[in-house]
């Protein structure tokens, strides 16, 4: 046993130790023959950093993963990084762009070498952040998601379920991104409400008989309209439904179909359809009987205009951006009388409508996205959905909280066509191959391919790479050797225990997951998935850079130390909510963690250490027998806590029970015990302590690894049991004595209540008073008795006989005893009877006045919910103290 410094430096413990940890394979021991546990973290993007998500995100996972290695498991946790196509490929083309240079000046081969070398020199920052957070993660099998293994499942994939018709290319519109040149997911677009116009057209009947009008958010798509719409049953245009339009501009010649997509409760009832660059219009021109193949176009990769298929569209419009030929169209159409003007309350005439538009935006180029009508490859996620929606019926996978099962049905439910092609040069390259004749031949290999074609076909492999999401979504099994590895529990790791998730990607990532382990494995990929909210700032609002709240973890480690801020994550995670990030917390975690190391150095320099056996030591003191009932209590409630995946009930067990059981009652109680020559049970008690301590470092372990390991080296010699694979204790019920319980919390609410009082009365803290006692029953008086030493020394009363002297006294009742404190002489009693009343008053008024504002239902309607919840807070604040300053008023008798 080494003796610990006086001060706590969390940052010299925090490195020396994780790097003794990975050094020494203790983040994944020799267990042959144990149960098998299993999670996967979701892979960081190779480009990221650690970022507060990131913190609560792994914290959550480590904690599970050392409580599941302390419970004797050979517990896995598998980490790697996602390529992150578009993040990273954005990354290295910026780097070109600073020297002048661009990605289109390199072969394909070429950029992608490129690539690699920058994730070489640059990538995966993020590990070493992980790290310093304490992820006790499976470093040494650590995957990328386009490492060879992994590379070789996503291309059996995509070719299996191409075989089996699950994948197919489609012409269908996709959200494009104009900036990045590549379409991306529904989940990938951000919809932002911004400052837009609403413009008013007409269009002439093709007879010249008259106009329909027609409004729209983005006149310049009127070059590619197919059709104008109108509902089945409006009376105003049935007559005209199959009769044409001419529209202005282009000169084409458009129908007027029947379809209920057109409102006639919305502006004239006509609704103007451009199926190549609206979803909703793409669904009624499929209605109206246009193919997609025969959909026009208008837009390139980059939004600018080009010609439609009819040549119909004037020559001084092509090239120019979709923003300034949207200024064109309406100059022409307001030059030609086709636009009708708004007008506004004050009479006057203006080209548009102002309107607040909701606009889709990429989420990562910050581009207006586009819909855009072009060939992709997509994946029959409504056929691969259902097994995955029955899964989390049958409970074969359980959400927790169970509250986002409702969300997780609807959107597997309603779950469209997933887009998996993007047209990107970094990830995985689509494996088919096209001949000049435009037959498409998928192989895993450009041989096989070849095969499939025959010799002297000449082919040219697909030019875009997969989605991101299609490779991570084969993470829990394509990490653990499949499809080489034909057990179908993979070594008993399939399906794995449980996933952690923000409930941000539960659709990006997790639903996909469930469809893919599904389908190829015919199992769910993980038993439990639990969803964590989000870490927001202290006011609730969403972090962002440009509202300058966003917190960096690493820094908060820096200053408080990985310890504090896991501790705060955890007792902050409670189910179904966010996060509300305070880092006065976090602070207060590093103090309980400072609390907890001087505990240990009192420890040893009262001759108390390391515990040499697992079962509690015999015990024959009440206050041993009580803090062994303790210790037996916490291990109970956070066995229940873990198995609920309730990560603050067992946090705050463990807290309450270090701070308040074990450090200001237990240590103060065994003080006289400790530090008096030759009394009696000092050994017993050295012994209970060691072993309560050791308890305490194994149950906080999860939490704090840190701290724990570091006090569990130095409280003891035993190299060869470090605390990462030490053992949990057992919850045993027959360690527990009832009698000695209440004995030493009744002593606790004797010593609370005299303190509490002395303090109400401003007693002199160093007056030492009489302590008489009226109507205790036998069993109180044996126990007085006993605990005369300590109640004398925490509450400083000495035990008094005979008659009471005459004047004013402090009175508290504790159970059926009176326990008198003479105060004649201490403390001037009319002088504190009219201090206390004074407070009361004040109290009192101050909460009832607080009580009308709550009643008064216009506040409730109007203030803003935080100053509502304030007052409450308040109110019950000043109740509280109106009744506490009572009682101690009714003391003085």
């Amino acid at each position: 046993m080494s003796e610990l410094p006086k001060t706590f430096d969390p940052a010299e413990i925090e490195s020396r130790w994780y790097a003794h940890w990975e050094a020494n394979g203790l983040f994944r021991p020799d267990r042959p023959g144990a149960e098998p546990w299993t999670i996967v973290n979701p892979p960081p993007n190779v480009t990221g950093s650690l970022h507060i998500g990131h913190a609560l995100d792994n914290t959550l996972q480590d904690i599970l993963v050392r409580h599941a290695r302390l419970k004797g498991k050979d517990a896995r946790w598998v980490v790697g990084m996602d390529h992150a196509g578009i993040a990273t490929q954005m990354v290295v083309e910026r780097q070109l762009a600073e020297r002048q240079d661009k990605r289109t000046n390199y072969s394909r081969e070429a950029f992608v070498d490129l690539v690699w070398k920058w994730k070489a020199e640059s990538g995966g920052a993020i590990t070493g952040q992980l790290r310093r957070l304490g992820c006790s993660m499976d470093w040494s099998d650590e995957r990328f998601t386009m490492d060879e293994g992994f590379s070789k499942a996503v291309l059996k994939v995509f070719v299996e379920l191409h075989k089996q018709g699950l994948l197919y290319r489609d012409k269908r519109l996709v959200n494009w991104d104009p900036g990045l040149g590549t379409a991306i997911s529904d989940l990938e677009v951000e919809t932002k409400e911004v400052a837009g116009k609403f413009w008013h057209l007409r269009y002439p009947l093709a007879d010249g008989s008259g106009f329909i009008h027609v409004a729209t958010t983005r006149p310049e798509t009127m070059l590619a309209d197919m059709a104008v719409a109108v509902h089945p049953e409006d009376e105003r245009y049935k007559a005209l439904v199959g009769r044409q339009v001419k529209l202005p501009i282009t000169g084409r010649l458009i129908p007027i179909v029947a379809d209920e997509h057109a409102d006639p409760e919305l502006g004239s009832g006509a609704v103007k359809i451009t199926p190549g660059h609206d979803f909703n219009d793409f669904e009624v021109g499929r209605r109206a009987g246009i193919e997609a193949r025969d959909m026009l176009n208008m837009l390139d990769a980059k939004a600018a205009v080009t010609q439609t298929a009819d040549g119909l569209i004037p020559d001084e419009l092509i090239g120019l951006d979709r923003f300034v030929a949207r200024e064109k169209v309406v100059e022409r159409l307001k030059a030609e009388g086709f636009l009708v003007p708004h007008v506004d309350k004050d009479g006057a005439e203006h080209d548009a409508e102002p309107r607040k538009i909701q606009t889709p935006f990429g989420d990562r180029s910050n581009a207006v996205i586009e819909p855009w009508l072009t060939d992709q490859w997509y994946v029959d996620a409504a056929t691969l959905a259902k097994p995955a929606i029955e899964a989390v019926r049958s409970g074969a996978t359980k959400v927790v909280p169970k509250s986002w099962e409702k969300t997780y049905f609807n959107w597997m439910e309603n779950i469209q066509p997933w887009c998996v092609s993007r047209q990107l040069w970094w990830g995985h390259r689509i494996p088919a191959w096209y001949a000049e004749d435009g037959r498409i031949f998928v192989a895993e290999t450009e041989e096989e391919a070849q095969a499939q074609a025959g010799q002297g076909v000449a082919l040219k492999r697909d030019e875009d790479v997969l989605d991101t999401w299609f490779s991570s979504a084969l993470w829990p099994f394509a990490t653990m050797g499949w499809p080489d590895e034909t057990d179908p529990t993979l070594g008993g790791r399939y399906p794995n225990d449980v996933l952690i998730s923000g409930f941000d990607i539960l659709f990006f990532w997790d639903a996909r997951m469930m469809m893919q382990g599904l389908h190829f494995m015919k199992e769910v990929p993980f038993k439990t998935l639990y969803l964590h909210g989000l870490v927001r700032a202290a006011d609730g609002q969403k972090m962002s850079k440009s509202k300058g709240n966003v917190v960096d973890p690493l820094g908060l480690i820096d200053q408080y130390g990985a310890d504090a801020l896991r501790f705060f994550m955890a007792a902050m995670e409670s189910q179904g909510r966010d996060v509300k990030m305070d880092e006065k917390r976090v602070e207060g975690y590093r103090n309980f963690a400072t609390k907890l190391w001087n505990a240990a150095r009192f420890a040893q320099s009262n001759g108390i250490k390391a515990s040499e056996q697992i079962e509690p030591p015999s015990a024959t003191l009440a206050v041993n027998k009580w803090i062994i009932a303790e210790t037996v209590a916490t291990v109970q409630a956070m066995d229940l806590a873990f198995a609920d995946y309730r990560f603050d009930e067992a946090a705050n067990a463990i807290y309450q029970f270090v701070w308040s059981r074990f450090c200001d009652w237990y240590l103060e109680l065994i003080k006289p015990v400790l530090q008096t020559e030759g009394a009696e049970g000092a050994e017993e008690t050295r012994l209970v302590a060691g072993w309560v301590l050791d308890q305490i470092l194994v149950l906080l372990h999860p939490f704090m690894p840190f701290i724990t390991e570091e006090l569990w080296s130095k409280l003891g010699d035993r190299p060869d049991y470090p605390l990462i694979t030490a053992k949990w204790p057992m919850a045993d019920a027959r360690a527990l004595d009832p009698e000695a319980v209440k004995e030493i919390d009744w002593l606790i609410r004797l010593v609370s209540e005299l303190r509490a009082a002395r303090t109400e009365l401003n007693v002199p803290p160093g007056a030492r008073l009489p302590l008489f006692v009226r109507d205790a029953h036998a069993d109180t008086a044996a126990r007085l008795a006993r605990q005369e030493p300590v109640l004398g020394r925490l509450a400083r009363v000495d035990r008094a006989e005979g008659d009471m002297p005459a004047g004013g006294a402090l009175q508290i009742v504790v159970d059926e005893a009176t326990f008198v404190l003479p105060l004649e002489g201490v403390v001037d009693l009319d002088a504190e009877r009219a201090r206390l009343t004074k407070a009361i008053a004040a109290a009192e008024k101050e909460r009832d006045s607080l009580n009308a504002r709550l009643s008064n239902p216009a506040f409730a309607e109007k203030a803003k919910p935080e100053a509502v919840e304030k007052a409450r807070a308040d109110h019950a604040e000043k109740s509280a103290e109106a009744a506490r300053l009572q009682a101690a008023l009714g003391r003085l008798g």
